[in-house]
Parts: structure tokens; sequence; C-alpha cells
């Protein structure tokens, strides 16, 4: 497999959907609590590249595997085994060497950490595989848009602040005599999810955009997603309704000074981004406006990201 075969394979320019969360919570690690551990940011950085390379790879090896229909914008261009003609074997090996790398890194983490990277990384770990894997994966079925939107938006930056604050009293679980027990900062994780729901929206956006411009592939290749079960027409009202909720919710994070002040330039991505939601209304292609929903993402994730590091330094 040659490089441009591999970077295919994971799709590497997706990558900044796990990143951009990742670097939303390790700024927000250094606003709120000003911790910063290098050596932990750099573990989580190798196991969240490695596995969010698998889950691709997996993605794209299933679609092979189960598609009716072998020709298509999507499908022959887009799917790097069909393009780059990959033999199966040398795909499942990449797999697996990049979940052993994943899973390596992620154990280590929670040996630097406690037990509550280890569960939450468990978990995600096991959507992250059956959200295309197994007997009905997730991509398939009307939650695509839940599980990634939730995990890859909050449960990321969820990691990514506490593995810097891990000894302070946020969450920890314990086992002892066949007793387990849960706690967590209840104040202090809803301050986490609300700062993280513009990264929620936007990739669940990201894939109900993808998922709107694949219904008449989906149908014939029985992936029953949420904008076939609701309608077009009704997907796209969702479109937009999740942009809007976001920019509710920076404001009201500004307003109950869980955000500095310049919290509110992300407001100002707003333009942008109601422009792009006009395109993707008009017209809805994987080639031409799908990427529109990428670039909202990151016009207001980024947005707010930046608005952290000015407030950390000012």
């Amino acid at each position: 497999m040659t490089v441009r075969s591999f970077l295919k394979l994971v799709e590497i320019q997706t990558k900044a959907a796990s990143v951009t969360p990742f670097m939303l919570g390790t700024v927000y690690a250094l606003y709120a609590f000003h911790e910063f551990k290098v050596v932990n940011f750099l573990i989580m950085f190798i196991s969240l590249i490695s596995f969010d390379m698998v889950t691709t790879a997996i993605n794209n090896y299933m679609d092979y595997k189960k598609a009716n229909k072998t020709y298509g914008y999507n499908y022959e261009k887009h799917n790097a085994i069909v393009r780059d003609n990959l033999s199966e074997t040398t795909v499942v090996i990449t797999i697996v060497v990049l979940l052993l790398v994943a899973s390596v890194s992620g154990f280590a983490l929670y040996l630097r950490t406690n037990l509550v990277v280890l569960l939450i990384g468990m978990m995600s770990f096991a959507v992250g595989i059956l959200y295309s894997f197994g007997p009905i994966p997730i991509s398939r079925m009307p939650l695509g848009e839940i599980f990634s939107g939730f995990f890859m938006g909050f449960v990321i930056v969820f990691l990514s602040v506490f593995i810097h604050v891990y000894d302070k009293n946020i969450a920890y679980v314990t086992y002892s005599d066949g007793i387990l027990n849960i706690w967590f900062n209840v104040l202090v994780v809803l301050k986490i999810f609300f700062m993280s729901l513009p990264a929620v929206m936007g990739i669940a956006n990201i894939m109900l955009a993808n998922n709107i411009c694949d219904i008449e592939d989906d149908l014939e290749n029985r992936r029953y997603t949420l904008p076939i079960y609701i309608g077009k027409e009704k997907a796209l009202k969702l479109f937009k309704a999740l942009y809007y909720i976001s920019y509710i919710d920076i404001v009201a994070l500004v307003i109950l000074k869980v955000l500095p002040l310049l919290g509110l330039i992300v407001l100002l991505t707003f333009a942008p981004v109601n422009k792009n939601m006009r395109k993707f209304y008009k017209v809805q292609t994987k080639k031409d406006t799908f990427p529109l929903s990428v670039k909202n993402f990151l016009v207001m994730n980024i947005a707010e990201i930046i608005a952290l590091g000015l407030g950390l330094i000012l």
C-alpha cells in the first residue's frame, strides 16, 4: 500500500473532526483550570488519531464489502479500496495495526490518570467499531448523528480536559468488594458539555449533511439513515436548527461566565455559516456542498478555541 492509498483509506483530511474537539478541550483545561500535562496530551493525541483512522478504514472496508451499488461519485472515487485496487488482507492488517497503536497508547494514558479514562475509552472504542461493523452498524441506522455528535463532540472534549485535571475531583470511579462507585462533579461536567455543544452540533451536522447527500445511494445500499426516516425537508430544517442552537449556547455561556466575554467573537462566524447553510439548502451533493458542513464546523469551533485562548492570555 502506498502512502497516498493509506491516506485515502483513512481519509486523513477528515481528522480535523476529532483534532478540533481535542484542541478545544485542551484550551479549556488551560483556561478554566490552568493545567496542562504535555505527556498526557501527546499520548491522547496518538491514541485519538490512530483510532479515528481505524473507524474510517473500517467504514470504507464495510462499505466496500456491503455495497450493492458499485458505481457513482461516492463509491468509485472516494473508496480507496476500489480506487487503488487494495487487497482485503492489506486493509485488514492496516486496521489491526492502527487499533493496536490506539489501544496501547490509550492504556498508557489510563496508567497515567485513573479508571475514568479507561472506562470512557473502552466505551468510545466500542461505539467507534460498532459504528461501521457488526450485523446492524450504527451508521446504517438513524442514530449516526447522535452517536457521532456526542462521542466526537463531547466525549473527546471531556477526555481532553480530564487528562489534565484527573486529580481535581471532577470525576472518579472506584471498585471494591464487588461494588462499583461512579462519582462526578455535575456542575463542572455540565459546563464542559455546554462549552462543547458547538462541536457536538457541528459534527452531528457533518454526519447529517453526508446522509442527506447520500439518500439515494443509501436506499440502494440498505443504509436507513436519519434523513431517510424523517425526509429530506425535515432533515434540512434540523441541519439549520443545530447551528442556531450552537449560537444561542455561546451567548448563554458568556452570560453565565463559563466563557470569557471574548466568546462573543464566535457570533462573527454567523454570516459565513449562514451563507453556507443557504448554499446547502439549494443543492445537496457530496462533491459541491457537503464540504460546507465541514467548513462551518471548523469556523465555529476554531473561533471558540481562539476566544478561550485570548481569554486565557488577557
